[in-house]
Order: C-alpha cells, then structure tokens, then sequence
C-alpha cells in the first residue's frame, strides 16, 4: 500500500476500498517501524492525524465538502508553522516553540482535507546540503544509510522514498527541494518565486526561499500544487495571478519542445557515471518528440558565491529577531541584557549557522555593503540575463540536479565542497525561476536525478515533461529494499 502515489490514493479513497483511516494508520505504522534507523521526524502527530482521518472518512461518507486530497495523509518540513505543533527548524533555538497559527500553505492544504502525520527533519534554518546540521541528528539516505539524504528538504525527502508518506512540503532557497530529491530518488518542484505564500514559512532568505511539493511523481506535484498555489494577502512577495490546472496538460505531446543543454553544466566538477543516466534520460525526451540544442550560460560559476553573500546577509537580518527575548532559546541566569542575547544565540545556533550569520553581517556592514552586497546583487542581474536570453531560444532548460549521487556523512567538511554540491540549482533561485528535478537513473544503487528549469510560472511545463518521461520509464516506482511495507 504505502508503494502507492497520491494519485492511486485518491482513487481508492474515491472507490471506498480503502478508509482515510486506514491509510493514515498505515503510514503511521511504517514511520513507527522505520525511524528509529531514518530519523526522519522530528514530531509525529499521531492523534491529530487520526481525527482528521476520521473527519475526512464523514466528509467522504457524505460526498460533500471535499476536494481530490480529501483524506490523504502528508508530511511538513518543520520550518512550517503548525498550530499548536512544535516547530523548530532544526534548531535547539526553537526546540520549545509552538507555532500559534497555520502557514498558509498549511492552511490550504487542511482545508483539502489532508492529514499531517508530522513535520520533518530539516537542516538548522534550512542551511546545509546535507541534513547534519539538524540539532535533531541527521536524516538516512533509505538507499544507503551511509549516505546523506541532501538537505535542507532530507528529511521530507528521505520520508517519500523510503514510503513513510505518499507526500511532503519542502522549501527551496538554493536547492533544498531538488538536491534532496535527487538523492533519494523522488520528484521534487521548487515554484516560481511568489508562486507559493511564504507566510508562516519561517525565513532564511526572504528573496530567495520558496514551498514546493516533494512526491513519487510529477502528478502527484500536479495534485499538491493545485491546493498550494495562489495569491495570499499576508505575503507581500505572493503575485496575485491566476492558479491554472496543473494536471490539465500532463499528457500534451512532447513533440516540438525545444530543450536546451547548457555547457557549463556538463563540464568538470560533474561525475562520469551521473553525465550518462543524464544524457540517457535527455535521449528518452528526444525520442518522445523533443529536440534538443545546446545552450550556454556563462554565468553559471558565478552563482555560487553570488548565493553565498545574498543568502547570507539576508539570513542574517531574519534572525535577527532570534534573541532569548521574544522566543527561542533563552540562556540561564544571564549577568545582563547583552549576556543574555549573546549566550543565547551562541548556544542556540550551530556553527553553520553562525557562520552565514557573521558572513552576512559583514557583508552588510559600513564600507562592505557596495563591495559584496551589492555586487551579488548586480551578478544575480547577470545570471538572470542569461536565462532570459537562454528562453528565447528554448523552451526548457535540462541537465543533472547535483554533481553526484548522494555522499558518505562527514565527507564533505570544507563547507565549500558542500556549497558546490548546490553548483547546479542556486541560479534558478536567484532567478526566480520554477525548476523540478525527477529521478533519472541509478548509479551503483544510487538515484540520480534530472533537474529542468522553466520560465517563469511554466510549472505546467516542466510538470508535463516529467510526466510524460515517468510514463515510459519506471525509476519513480523504485523503492529502497529495506523500506518496502
């Protein structure tokens, strides 16, 4: 059962063969059997999940009041606010907070009628391409328990390829939807910038972050997104513009559709072993009617360190408010005001996060401001250019999600080794560009993913080029052995 998409859920709850009970217990019984070695939780909701279980089964009962994920039970990353459920980020900072309010988009979604079954491990404030940042331990690759799952989004990740649940929510500031989703084999979509609300998304970096769905299939994103998007008030970043059907053009043909290759992705730095299952699933496209080009964008390499003074000083300022005053850790018996917000924010963060903080703070100081901040911001420009440019050529823009397959713990302890690992997916982010990275294959046992990248508010688009792909090649359906139930 729990091999099922969210799509086949829907049916059977639809067809009464299954009850929203039932299935939510299910999944709550699998993540029982299985976290004590994933660590993939960090709250489970049990009793809540099963009362919205049992709502959804009287909602279904009665045919009225419900939406197509009506009963269908799914996963938070913890940076969302949950009422009345902790949400931490990953962090010891927050390890006492109770959020007070729904997220938007966790409002949305309850409205359909899903059920939560708990909120994910995440990397701290949802900054590290690992998930060993988490105060919480680290989440498990299910395909190699050696192996990091990817971050920030590992433990939402982790949890839909090792079937703990048929969906989750992830955030994407540079990657961490699509790095993860590669690694562990699922299908992962960061929306256009403003596609989404941020609101109650706790922020990394603001002009960066963005919600999307992580799942088995590119329809089963069609579905979530459906629910997901759309204008919110309370966000001044949302962009108020229609929410079309996402699941309406999955099945247009492919023929005619112009897919550019960048150079620059398929160059050094890229493994031999993850470039074939890449350029194998590039040739399915094109015998599903795509015609594929070469492309350049010659600002790639420069989107890394671009990353690494926006993200930062932006990051810097959000948590800011992070004090030992308002909310959050709060440092015992302080000598005075200056003890206390110094004691609690050295205690309450981990090293990666301090790090951002104190790189962006210098960069945002007096005399540096002109010299790092605003030069990123002027190089993002450029990277942007690029892309607008690369758009007037194709249609979409194709190549691996991440360098590798997914890397031992500890391997990458130069936290610049570990930036690269995002080398492929910053730009879009800085972009604002919607991007989606399915799974492509396998090296020795290990997922490689595909990552393609859209215009703005193409979702459609790339949604429909993963679908069709998933129709005729079966890497989605692949679950880690040890993890079937």
């Amino acid at each position: 059962m729990s091999g099922n998409t969210i799509a086949e859920h829907i049916q059977a709850l639809k067809n009464k063969t299954i009850s929203s009970v039932e299935l939510t217990q299910h999944y709550l019984d699998h993540i029982k059997t299985t976290d004590n070695t994933l660590n993939n939780f960090i709250s489970i909701t049990e009793d809540q999940a099963l009362t919205a279980a049992k709502q959804a089964d009287e909602k279904l009962a009665q045919g009225s009041d419900i939406t197509p994920l009506t009963g269908v039970p799914i996963a938070y990353k913890d940076i969302f606010c949950t009422d009345g459920v902790k949400t931490s980020c990953g962090s010891k900072m927050l390890d006492s907070f109770i959020a007070p309010y729904d997220a938007t988009v966790v409002s949305k979604l309850k409205n359909a009628g899903t059920v939560m079954l708990g909120k994910t491990n995440m990397d701290e404030f949802a900054m590290g391409s690992s998930n060993e940042t988490s105060f919480y331990g680290a989440s498990k690759n299910p395909w190699d328990l050696n192996k990091v799952p990817g971050g920030s989004s590992g433990g939402s990740a982790s949890a839909v390829a090792a079937r703990q649940a048929p969906a989750t929510l992830g955030t994407d500031t540079g990657g961490s939807i699509r790095q993860p989703a590669s690694l562990c084999g699922i299908t992962g979509l960061k929306p256009t910038y403003g596609r989404i609300s941020r609101f109650g998304m706790i922020a990394y970096a603001s002009s960066l972050d963005q919600a999307g769905p992580m799942t088995q299939t590119a329809e089963d994103a069609a579905i979530m997104l459906n629910v997901m998007a759309g204008f919110d008030e309370k966000d001044s970043t949302s962009v108020d513009q229609p929410v079309e059907d996402y699941t309406k053009h999955l099945n247009n043909s492919l023929e005619g559709v112009r897919i550019g290759l960048p150079k620059e992705y398929f160059s050094e730095g890229l493994d031999s072993q993850v470039e074939k299952q890449v350029q194998l699933a590039i040739a399915e496209y094109e015998k599903l009617g795509a015609k594929i080009c070469e492309i350049s964008l010659p600002t790639t390499q420069l989107a890394v360190p671009a990353y690494y003074v926006i993200a930062p000083a932006e990051c810097s300022s959000n948590l800011a408010r992070m004090d030992g005053v308002r909310f959050g850790h709060r440092a015992d018996n302080p000598a005075d005001l200056i003890d206390l917000y110094k004691r609690s924010r050295a205690e309450g963060f981990s090293d990666e996060v301090k790090r951002r903080i104190m790189v962006g703070t210098y960069a945002l100081s007096a005399g540096y401001y002109d010299a790092y901040y605003n030069k990123a911001q002027q190089v993002r420009q450029l990277i942007s250019d690029d892309f607008k440019r690369a758009f007037n050529e194709v249609d979409v823009i194709a190549g691996p999600t991440a360098p590798t397959t997914a890397f031992d713990f500890g391997s990458k302890k130069d936290p610049v080794a570990m930036y690269l690992s995002d080398i492929y997916t910053i730009a879009v982010n800085l972009a604002g560009l919607p991007g989606l990275s399915h799974p492509a294959g396998f090296v020795d046992n290990l997922p490689v993913g595909l990552q393609l990248i859209g215009n703005h508010f193409d979702e459609s688009r790339l949604l429909n080029l993963a679908h069709r792909y998933q129709q005729v090649t079966d890497h989605h359906t692949m679950i880690p052995t040890a993890f079937k139930a």
